[in-house]
């Protein structure tokens, strides 16, 4: 379990397009097509990932909970499946079903949409407002896998809530840590 911090793509960055695979319906999905009225949530994240594990079901929750305020929810996993089999699209599949993700959940088989987001741990979380301009990245919040912290998303739940009401983001904005993104 490797410590890797995003990499903190410069806020006000516009998303980089794609068009990628839902593995829980083998739909292609545009980000264009998908964006939420108010903003998007893009997040890398994969099934083998203890850091990713640890947030699942807060991810779940916050899904649930903003896609309704016209935010909607993407998750994308670039890791190279032929040393990391267990992030297989099939698995991914039965990754979402089980923790009941009500978002895409993504597969970056070329790793173009990682690098083009500058994408470096599992998780990365990525905000945009309705103009596709960056508005925050970083953390969930400040919980990880046996700190006894509880996982609440705390930091970007305050970011979207942000968002929503027209307010500035704090400038600062903690990365994320995580497993780094498994590369071909």
């Amino acid at each position: 379990m490797s410590l890797t911090p995003s990499n903190m793509l410069p806020l006000g960055t516009i998303a980089p397009s794609f068009q990628l695979i839902n593995t829980t319906n083998n739909k292609l999905v545009s980000l264009d097509e998908s964006k939420g009225i108010k903003g998007t949530l893009i997040m890398f994240i994969c099934n083998h990932c203890p850091f990713v594990k640890h947030v699942n079901s807060e991810l779940s929750r916050l899904a649930k909970d903003y896609i309704s305020k016209s935010i909607n929810c993407i998750a994308i996993s670039s890791n190279d499946i032929e040393n990391y089999p267990e992030d297989a699209p099939e698995k991914m599949k039965k990754n979402a079903l089980e923790n009941d993700f009500i978002f895409p959940y993504l597969y970056d088989d070329t790793q173009d949409v990682a690098r083009a987001y500058d994408a470096a741990c599992t998780p990365d979380f990525y905000l945009f407002d309705q103009d596709l301009k960056l508005v925050y990245r970083g953390q969930l919040d400040n919980s990880r896998p046996g700190n006894e912290v509880p996982v609440t998303g705390d930091n970007l739940r305050q970011a979207i809530d942000l968002l929503l009401n027209n307010q500035n983001q704090n400038d600062i904005q903690k990365p994320s840590i995580g497993c780094n993104i498994k590369w071909k």
